[in-house]
């Protein structure tokens, strides 16, 4: 049987659901982001939180209540519980555009994810990013639009791209320097490889 693929809603602001939870998916909502989950009219399978944002909660759906001094953030405490029930793909929705240090906290979480071979997409209100960790990842054709990589943690060595307008064979990328900004589709499928490191990779929605 295939593993659930884990739906989280965090407290940020909401842009839409480009992909929606099937039956059989795990739907968290993370503190406020179960008012997300109203707007779209989904019903999640469990709260959790220090519900610091979300004052009331409501009493027909089960819920975790974590501190509010505790080293995760109310994301992350849903992103573990989710490898915990088995999901290896997840969809985070609410997780950019408040607060530019939960917005950082979130793109680390997509490469936390990646070491642990699953794999996260943050979606924000034009931009998807996830995180490639020692791997491929293939981006279907598109006649335009731009794509992004930056290098997450220590250098990312062995760095290849195809398929975009500017290519890149078995690079460096460095943190202190955004060489993998504002690439673009040009027709083919991009094929991104990191031999040995992390990497951000963002492009636009369709």
């Amino acid at each position: 049987m295939p593993h659930p693929i884990c739906f989280i809603f965090g407290a940020g602001p909401f842009f839409g659901l480009p992909i929606s939870p099937a039956p059989g998916d795990l739907v968290l909502a993370a503190d406020g982001g179960y008012r997300h989950c109203q707007a779209a009219g989904i019903i999640p399978d469990l709260l959790l939180g220090d519900f610091d944002s979300l004052k009331h909660l409501p009493q027909t759906i089960p819920h975790h209540t974590f501190p509010v001094e505790k080293d995760d953030t109310d994301t992350m405490l849903a992103i573990k519980y989710g490898l915990e029930q088995g999901c290896r793909t997840f969809h985070l929705y609410g997780g950019t555009g408040g607060r530019m240090d939960h917005t950082l906290a979130n793109l680390q979480s997509l490469a936390y994810l990646a070491q642990r071979n699953a794999v996260g997409y943050l979606y924000d209100e034009h931009y998807v990013s996830t995180a490639l960790w020692n791997g491929k990842l293939t981006l279907p054709a598109r006649k335009e639009g731009i794509f992004s990589l930056f290098c997450l943690g220590a250098e990312a060595q062995g760095v290849s791209i195809r398929g975009g307008q500017y290519p890149l064979d078995n690079a460096s990328l460095s943190p202190f320097f955004p060489l993998g900004v504002s690439n673009h589709f040009q027709g083919d499928p991009i094929e991104i490889q990191v031999t040995d490191g992390c990497l951000l990779v963002c492009w636009e929605l369709p």
